[in-house]
């Protein structure tokens, strides 16, 4: 059977790339030579393993060919030769902390810009190439290689060491690691840009989440975030049709949903609730669950999605949560979607950029009859968004859906 090279490599990286760095740094005591030996190494992979084919042992070609740069650049560097000649093997951190954890934390360290903790993040944790990220975030290659950059002085500069934050620290610099993750995940479910991804952001946020809750299981948000992102991705075979364009929850065809993620995502956030420190990210998950576990879409639970609002709002108050609640509001029955209307008109100010807020609005006022009204606001969320599937769907659903909370 012959080997897809790239899907080969994106599956080593996931599990290869992040230990390399963090074992390179801890050898040479350098994290910038550490991360550009391992993307050398992978862009040679993108290569040689098109052209020759996919090695038996690819997490082991990957990981001389890093060792090779890393030593190549020392012995190139007059002032590391001596620490070239010295550098020990490769040692674990040997408290049984997953080796990536250290290297999250630096990455995430809230010392660097956030754009800068996202793209650190995805080059020397996840192992996206310069040329994937940028193709990721429509992002000038050239500006984001700059940006990286900074990042890596910046953290010689300010000091930040490959460590896991003592537990006085780790709750707050947790937050950091789970904003990226969570961020990660987004672009990848729906991105920002439109295009199709070379590498699967959503799959591999997926992936980080659960390296962070495993490595950290006593942490309830870790495992939160992890429910969160499972549950959401279980849908990923319903979220668009075989024209590529974008089909809404209520729309969905739930038996192409992956009942063994949904599975996995329940007792994930099981598992958080036993640790009894509620948090954004578990109260999210328990949304998302609400709606995994739904038959259909009128055997929602709309009560019980508009009192996880209430309670999420406790921990998040911020104006898309209150979008999202309004729209739940909607459901609750005919009478519910003026006062939803309402509330949602309250959050002009704060939302006029939201082609989202746009989109909501539309949809209730042609729930209400107003039919100019509700035209004008999706012609105004067509204006605001560059997605091309929710273009599609703004376009191809403008006089016909009624409101519906998630995508």
């Amino acid at each position: 059977m012959t080997v897809d090279p790239d899907g080969l490599l994106a599956r080593t990286l996931r599990e290869e790339s992040g230990l390399l760095v963090a074992r390179l740094s801890r050898r040479f005591g350098d994290f910038d030579l550490a991360e550009e030996a391992v993307q050398t190494a992978v862009v040679e992979a993108l290569t040689t393993w098109r052209r020759a084919g996919a090695p038996d042992r690819p997490g082991a070609w990957l990981q001389v060919a890093a060792e090779r740069n890393a030593l190549d650049a020392v012995r190139r560097s007059s002032r590391q030769q001596a620490l070239a000649e010295r550098a020990p093997a490769p040692a674990a951190p040997g408290d049984g902390t997953d080796e990536r954890l250290p290297l999250l934390f630096a990455c995430c360290h809230p010392a660097l810009a956030p754009e800068a903790r996202l793209a650190l993040t995805l080059r020397a944790v996840v192992g996206l190439t310069t040329p994937q990220i940028a193709r990721a975030f429509l992002v000038n290659e050239t500006a984001l290689a700059q940006r990286i950059v900074r990042a890596k002085r910046k953290i010689v500069t300010a000091g930040i060491t490959l460590t896991v934050p003592p537990p006085d620290q780790l709750t707050e610099r947790l937050g950091d690691v789970l904003r990226v993750v969570y961020v990660m995940f987004n672009e990848g479910f729906v991105s920002s840009t439109g295009p199709t991804q070379d590498r699967d952001l959503a799959a591999d946020a997926v992936w980080l989440s659960g390296v962070v809750a495993t490595s950290l299981p006593r942490e309830a948000e870790a495992w939160g975030l992890a429910a969160l992102l499972t549950l959401q991705h279980a849908r990923a075979g319903a979220r668009f049709d075989a024209q590529g364009g974008l089909v809404l929850l209520r729309d969905q065809d739930r038996t192409a949903w992956d009942p063994t993620a949904v599975a996995a995502g329940e007792d994930l956030l099981e598992r958080a609730a036993a640790l009894r420190s509620p948090g954004r990210y578990q109260l999210q998950a328990a949304l998302a669950a609400c709606h995994t576990s739904a038959p259909t879409w009128a055997e929602t639970d709309w009560l019980q999605i508009v009192t996880l609002y209430d309670l999420l709002l406790a921990y998040d108050a911020s104006p898309v949560v209150r979008l999202n609640r309004a729209v739940a509001r909607a459901q609750l029955g005919p009478d519910q979607a003026a006062a939803a209307l309402v509330e949602v008109d309250a959050l002009a100010a704060e939302l006029t950029s939201y082609h989202l807020f746009h989109a909501t609005r539309g949809q209730l006022l042609a729930g209400l009859g107003r039919r100019e009204e509700a035209d004008a606001a999706h012609r105004r969320a067509l204006e605001l968004t560059t997605n091309a599937a929710e273009r599609r769907l703004l376009l191809t659903r403008l006089h016909r859906h009624p409101l519906e909370d998630g995508s």
